[in-house]
């Protein structure tokens, strides 16, 4: 399953946070949440656990999966009005997943429209911030300080994830 690391131990921290409304700890952000799912995966290749292109192949296959669901959440379901059957069986067609797993993240992709395409931006901003981070604090950046800086207020929208970022950043110089 996509991100279950990533969540597992998001949730794990989110739960136990004391200093935030009810709704950030038991509740989420999907772009946030989502975000951090599939920008974590891609830590074990960054941890060097992943050192030829055979171990990485999941964490590839996963991208994909990714965009093929944001690409028919948007473009194919919601703009060209595809119906569900014909959604399934483009998915079906192109790609090697479950044929359960794609009826079921079709229907989610119905009910919430760009649904799909959050994950993607949550993952896009997450990994800018890290670069942003990098970059102001040079051989201060301290990857568990930032990872901490991003999960330890519970899910927020993305704009008030990059205020506690560079506010990380300023703390930092």
């Amino acid at each position: 399953m996509k991100g279950v690391p990533g969540h597992h131990l998001q949730l794990a921290i989110q739960t136990e946070l004391k200093d935030v409304p009810a709704f950030r700890q038991f509740g989420g952000v999907t772009a946030y949440s989502e975000g951090w799912g599939l920008y974590s995966e891609k830590l074990a290749k960054d941890m060097g656990l992943y050192t030829d292109p055979a171990r990485d192949f999941w964490s590839a296959s996963s991208l994909s999966y990714t965009a093929r669901f944001a690409w028919s959440s948007t473009a194919v379901l919601h703009h060209k009005r595809w119906t569900r059957e014909k959604a399934i069986t483009y998915v079906e067609d192109n790609s090697a997943d479950a044929p359960g797993g794609i009826v079921k993240a079709i229907e989610r992709y119905i009910i919430f429209p760009g649904q799909a395409t959050a994950y993607m931006v949550g993952r896009l901003k997450i990994s800018a911030l890290r670069d942003k981070a990098q970059k102001a604090l040079g051989s201060k950046f301290d990857v568990r300080g930032f990872h901490d800086t991003v999960l330890k207020s519970g899910p927020v929208p993305l704009d008030v994830l990059e205020e506690q970022v560079d506010a990380w950043i300023a703390s930092r110089k």
